[in-house]
């Protein structure tokens, strides 16, 4: 495991707390904005998400919404 620090915007932040207290008010179970982001970065992987042609998060995100309606 590698040690990574993240710059997050107030409102990234409060997402990832969103997340954490609903599925700790729906199942009980903490999740920890580490364990969220790697789930995330896990997820993309999954995806096969490559940088090739990435120049923006605007692109990153055409990229993954186009995978995932086809």
């Amino acid at each position: 495991m590698q040690r990574v620090v993240a710059f997050l915007k107030r409102d990234e932040v409060d997402f990832l707390d969103k997340l954490g207290k609903d599925a700790l008010f729906s199942t009980g179970l903490k999740l920890s904005r580490t364990k969220l982001i790697a789930w995330l970065i896990d997820f993309a992987q999954k995806l096969n998400i490559n940088g090739k042609g990435i120049k923006s998060e605007n692109d990153l995100e055409k990229r993954i919404i186009n995978i995932l309606k086809t």
